[in-house]
């Protein structure tokens, strides 16, 4: 997910929103949480009253919230939530749905993924398919409280069921070992994201993929392209990451910082020959959210190429977008994920088929400062998902 949208704040409710119910069962729980009072601050512990849900609101028992770079934006590099602080973060959230109003009762029990992104399905956007840029849209941890918490009040619509579930968040699912309702917290965002950059670019069997910036969304990136039958190529400037990703479906890691601009290019096109992968029509994936890295993306264009932009910098780079007409190419971006594409690539993850164990460091949701630090410091080597 980038650390910015485009899309406006979807305001007060429309005037045929659902009536509230006249209040929270006997019991309900309080949502203990760690919110954003301002940025640059730290983080602060709350305690949120329970409320009554709305018709279209469900309570959601936050089993994990994995924590991205999007929430390091929010927090330290100034990009603003749409929703002004105080404000819980966290938009990859799996869970329990524990109580829901009169319109999603269906729901209670099920353990579910949230969709990052949580359109509206209403508006002209969505019903001509582009549900990722619906005006009205909600995004937990933007437009609402997200799953920095124990509990998250959301729009019960587009919730992804995960099948086998059950009340336990550390009992096994599927068929990849270990996996448990806590890890598909990163389905939310990070897989899911990745998937649909894949899917939009139109990789396939015999081309090349190239992915810039190994880290989270990055590293889904490159398996989900080596699952379609592409040979990847990733760049990366850390070490670690370039040494850790055979388990990625990377087949050649580099150091872009080796090599002159144009060598860079003629060394992965060499690659390319020799592993049968296509000359033209490469696929080129900026996920590490920096300029350098937004300006290596753009100088591997080839003809035909697609370059898709899924990282987010405030940095501004210099390009000679003539390019793109020369070489009959095309740059896209990618702004999380349709709902609909979730029980499939759920499927893929239950199945083993895309690894997320390995690359997820379960922490207490005690350990948020330290964890949100590692990872604004890039210190984190796998993607860490926060559990209450």
């Amino acid at each position: 997910m980038p650390n910015e949208s485009p899309i406006a704040h979807a305001g007060s409710a429309p005037p045929d929103a659902p009536a509230v119910q006249s209040g929270p069962p006997p019991g309900a729980p309080s949502i203990v949480g760690y919110e954003m009072e301002a940025p640059g601050r730290p983080v602060r512990r709350t305690v949120r009253p329970a409320r009554p849900l709305e018709a279209d609101e469900v309570l959601v028992r936050v089993a994990g919230c994995g924590v991205c770079h999007t929430d390091i934006g929010f927090l330290y590099d100034g990009v603003r939530t749409r929703h002004a602080p105080p404000l819980i973060l966290g938009h990859e959230i799996s869970g329990h749905v524990v109580d829901a109003g009169t319109g999603g009762a269906a729901l209670v029990g099920q353990a579910v993924v949230v969709p990052a992104v949580l359109p509206c399905r209403a508006c002209d956007l969505c019903r001509a398919g582009r549900p990722t840029i619906c005006r009205a849209q909600r995004m937990p941890g933007n437009d609402c409280d997200g799953g920095f918490a124990t509990h998250v009040v959301l729009p019960g619509r587009d919730l992804c069921r995960v099948p086998g579930g059950n009340a336990d968040a550390g009992a096994p699912l599927g068929s990849a070992p270990g996996l448990t309702l806590r890890h598909l917290a990163v389905v939310a965002d990070a897989v899911s994201t990745a998937y649909q950059a894949v899917a939009r670019s139109e990789v396939s069997s015999g081309d090349l993929a190239i992915v810039v910036g190994l880290g989270g969304v990055g590293g889904y990136v490159a398996q989900i392209a080596a699952e379609r039958g592409a040979v990847v190529v990733g760049l990366d400037v850390d070490p670690s990451r370039l040494e850790e990703t055979g388990g990625a479906g990377v087949s050649l890691a580099l150091d872009p910082r080796s090599f002159p601009e144009r060598d860079l290019k003629l060394r992965i096109g060499e690659y390319a020959r020799l592993a049968g992968a296509t000359q033209t029509r490469w696929a080129i994936f900026e996920c590490s959210g920096t300029g350098s890295g937004e300006k290596a993306a753009y100088s591997l264009l080839v003809p035909g190429a697609t370059l898709m932009v899924v990282g987010f910098t405030l940095e501004k780079v210099e390009v000679r977008l003539a390019n793109l007409m020369a070489l009959d190419a095309r740059a896209l971006g990618n702004w999380g994920c349709a709902p609909e594409l979730y029980p499939e690539i759920l499927d893929k993850v239950l199945a083993g088929k895309i690894d997320v164990v390995s690359h997820t460091e379960l922490r207490p949701l005690e350990e948020i400062e330290t964890a949100l630090e590692d990872v604004r410091n890039r210190r984190a080597g796998r993607r860490i998902v926060l559990t209450p």
